[in-house]
């Protein structure tokens, strides 16, 4: 619940008190020191109404910059709020949309100051580092609870939607510095832990499975992206609480900037460049979803205060531009990626279905990014795979190599990996 006070001019206390009472709405007034000729109407609405109202007392003269104050309200009884209730939560006026001044407030509330943000960006980096190369997916989840970068992008996100530039640079300037800083952080961990044997430096980082996810970007990675913004924007945009929906955010970001790290620390190019190419197409893709369901929950630019609402600024353009870019290029490199895993899948599936390998079992398929020759002429396929134990198919790795090689006229290296399986049913 909402306690909203405005100051009306002695001129407009008429017309406020006929737009409460056409709204249902019980409220007091108070002439305090200081306010000059007028008064303070205090008085409760739902979340839902604020909006509504607001736009009301505006059309009836009264400047919301005057003073206007929105408090949270733990519990309300007036004769007439149940009703408000029925109206806006569960009759025709439902609607769990905030006002946009709320939402602003929110938004900054969430973004840390500075040194907490980055220190908790660079802690969570660390934790994410260390859970990628022990393989933990608990560690790896920790890493995101602690990442603060959902602040960051619903800041950029409200300030693009609400054409508020100061508030839209800051929040891309926040999230592009915490990223980097998260990937140096990783980074210089990685070569730390190389350097002092604390990790083995002849360790294929590729062969880890959590990096192994982290390192070739394709369509469901993309959904990931895309659902963790949208999901930030409602949480935020509604009544509804936004608190857990960082580690959503997070876990779009944080695990894949600290597999860029891990791929630079241990000289690993092509898990470098993998994981920061799925890094920018979540972010970017956190940020465009972010902004199109404010944008559908009918936010729109307001007015213009203090210089810090109005016409972008050329960083705020160029930032946007940024964006749109990083989307444009990361979106290619994942279309390339997922026709090659497409055709992979297929020409795996089509080699196992024939009758010699009729007793082979497929567990799972992974394929390194696609670079199109710009970091390696070859391209990375691992298959896993059950079989009947004591049975040698040396034959199968060929054939696949074989049917890639032809379909995406790419020299690709197959490597299966084994997994033995022996079953027995016993007879009636």
């Amino acid at each position: 619940m909402r306690l909203v006070q405005v100051f009306v001019p002695s001129e407009h206390r008429a017309s406020v008190e006929d737009i409460l009472d056409d709204e249902n709405i019980d409220s007091i007034s108070t002439v305090e020191e200081g306010t000059g000729d007028g008064m303070v109407f205090h008085f409760p609405l739902p979340p839902q109404a604020v909006e509504h109202v607001l736009d009301r007392l505006e059309e009836a003269g009264i400047e919301r910059e005057e003073y206007t104050v929105v408090l949270n309200a733990e519990t309300v009884h007036t004769p007439r709020f149940s009703e408000l209730e029925a109206q806006y939560i569960e009759g025709t006026d439902e609607n769990d949309r905030i006002a946009s001044e709320e939402i602003r407030t929110k938004a900054r509330n969430m973004h840390p100051n500075p040194v907490t943000y980055y220190a908790m960006t660079v802690l969570s980096a660390l934790v994410a580092t260390a859970g990628l190369l022990l393989n933990s997916p608990a560690i790896v989840v920790g890493s995101m609870v602690i990442a603060p970068q959902v602040g960051s992008a619903l800041t950029a996100s409200v300030g693009a939607v609400l054409d508020d530039r100061k508030m839209f640079a800051e929040g891309m300037r926040a999230q592009v510095y915490g990223l980097a800083l998260a990937i140096v952080g990783a980074a210089a961990f990685g070569w730390v832990l190389k350097s002092a044997a604390f990790m083995p430096t002849a360790l294929d980082v590729e062969t880890v499975d959590q990096i192994s996810q982290r390192i070739s970007p394709g369509f469901l990675s993309f959904i990931v992206g895309i659902s963790a913004g949208a999901a930030g924007a409602f949480g935020l945009a509604t009544a509804l609480p936004a608190s857990l929906i960082g580690v959503m955010i997070a876990a779009a970001l944080i695990p894949a900037a600290a597999a860029v790290g891990i791929g630079i620390a241990w000289g690993y190019p092509t898990v470098a460049a993998g994981a920061f190419v799925l890094l920018i197409m979540n972010a970017a893709a956190i940020n465009l979803s972010g902004f199109a369901v404010l944008r559908y929950l009918g936010y729109r630019p307001g007015r213009v205060e203090n210089g810090d609402i109005g016409r972008p600024s050329i960083g705020a353009i160029a930032a946007a531009v940024l964006v749109v870019s990083s989307l444009a290029v990361a979106g290619a490199v994942t279309t390339q990626q997922v026709s090659f895993e497409n055709t992979v899948n297929s020409d795996v599936e089509n080699i196992l279905s024939q009758t010699e390998y009729r007793e082979l079992e497929l567990v799972r398929v992974d394929t390194s990014i696609t670079d199109a020759g710009l970091l390696t002429d070859e391209q990375q396929v691992t298959v896993v795979i059950r079989r009947p134990p004591d049975r040698a198919y040396s034959g199968l790795a060929p054939a696949i190599a074989s049917a890639v090689a032809t379909h995406t006229d790419q020299k690709v290296v197959v490597e299966i990996t084994y997994v033995e399986q022996e079953r027995y049913t016993q007879s009636s």
